[in-house]
């Protein structure tokens, strides 16, 4: 016959039960966090670039592209259609004022030249013979009209003395009649010479302006044919080095074809690029920093091309040091133009994460841990980037790119 069992020893049986299932959760518990730990992702600090966040001055800048090219270069052109006949010069010389750098066949030219040397000298003739004529011509008329005059003063005369005598009865009143005719018609022929001289002096100024005209307009295309025959004995304007020249003897050159460039390679500029929505933001006058490698130079826009081609304005950028040993013609850099300065700006040292105003999701140093924070940031500089929200002064965040922990909110931090 069973016994019935105390309720005390019960309640300790149920202790004990409950006590080794307490147990076991525990151990299971314990066991998934050290698990979670140990499956957590980690990253050394070694690996990673952190930025403390500070309240300082933001110089706001926008980025563009660059590529140095000599200050100066000029490109040589064939000043006339001809062939290559001779070359006295090699890329990379250096070049002095005046020395040649190629021979063009220039026999056409010189010829073209001549012709037109003997034209001219027909042309002067012809206007020296045409002077001569109208002044044998102007120098007869003016004999007409002095012995015209005569003339007139005789006649005048004939008509006060037939006056007199018809006065005093020895002559007639017809023979007054006729001397008064042959004085009158004598008048109008001579107004008609004076009027015949002054026209023909007229005809003749112009005719000599015109000529003298033609022959200016000629001796100017002479002179500008002379210019280019000198052009096409190709030299350098002035001391810089040779970066091309044409040497293919005998190819033919067209009339305004490329056959050399020079450039000073001692002084140098940028030609830089940048995306037409930032276009408001350059200026000429605008201050500038150039990256090329680990050097930074200082420089200001000077010119600014206003047609956009492809979603890109193209700018111009004077350099502060223009001789820097480090510039090379060709060098690709990176281009910060300022636009704005801002005093007591929360700020982080910019890097690879930033694309531009918005929201990110960023890692903070928690200890040994890193702890995902949503950040808004704002405008960039050259070394800083504005936070709007989400980081407090002091504290320490990762600047590099975290985009393989893009779905982890804590990453363990190893020394």
């Amino acid at each position: 016959m069973d016994r019935e069992i105390p309720k005390e020893e019960r309640h300790k049986t149920i202790r004990k039960r409950w006590t080794r299932v307490a147990i076991i959760a525990a151990s299971i518990i314990v066991a998934i966090i050290a698990v979670g730990a140990i499956m957590r992702p980690s990253v050394k600090l070694s690996s990673i670039r952190t930025g403390v966040a500070d309240r300082g001055t933001l110089e706001t800048s926008v980025a563009g592209t660059g590529r140095v090219v000599p200050a100066f270069e000029q490109i040589i052109n064939s000043p006339i259609t001809s062939r290559i006949v001779e070359v006295y010069s090699k890329e990379g010389d250096t070049l002095s004022a005046g020395t040649p750098l190629l021979r063009l066949d220039l026999e056409s030219a010189e010829t073209e030249i001549k012709r037109m040397a003997d034209e001219r000298r027909s042309k002067q003739l012809e206007a020296d013979q045409t002077r001569l004529n109208n002044r044998t011509m102007l120098s007869d008329l003016e004999m007409q009209v002095k012995v015209k005059e005569m003339d007139v003063n005789r006649l005048r005369a004939e008509v006060v003395n037939e006056r007199r005598l018809d006065s005093i009865g020895s002559g007639t009143g017809e023979r007054v009649r006729q001397a008064e005719f042959a004085f009158e018609t004598g008048r109008l022929q001579l107004q008609q010479l004076r009027e015949q001289l002054a026209n023909e002096r007229d005809v003749h100024a112009a005719t000599s302006k015109m000529k003298q005209l033609e022959l200016s307009i000629f001796d100017k295309n002479f002179g500008e044919k002379q210019r280019t025959l000198e052009d096409a004995r190709l030299k350098s304007p002035r001391r810089a080095t040779l970066t091309y020249i044409n040497d293919q003897i005998g190819q033919q050159v067209s009339q305004g074809e490329k056959v050399a460039v020079i450039a000073d390679l001692s002084r140098f500029k940028v030609t830089a690029e940048i995306a037409d929505s930032y276009a408001d933001r350059v200026a000429v006058g605008s201050r500038v920093t150039i990256k090329a490698g680990n050097t930074e130079l200082g420089g200001m826009v000077t010119n600014v091309t206003p047609l956009s081609k492809n979603g890109i304005i193209s700018f111009s950028v004077t350099l502060d040091d223009d001789d820097h040993p480090r510039l090379r013609s060709g060098l690709k850099t990176e281009v910060h133009v300022l636009c704005d300065i801002r005093d007591d700006a929360l700020r982080i040292p910019t890097g690879p994460y930033y694309h531009g105003e918005g929201e990110y999701e960023m890692f903070v140093i928690n200890g040994d841990e890193l702890v995902r924070r949503h950040v808004r940031l704002g405008e960039s500089g050259y070394s800083f980037v504005e936070v709007l929200d989400g980081l407090s002064p002091g504290e320490n965040v990762v600047i590099s790119d975290m985009k393989d922990y893009a779905h982890k909110n804590k990453l363990t931090l190893k020394k």
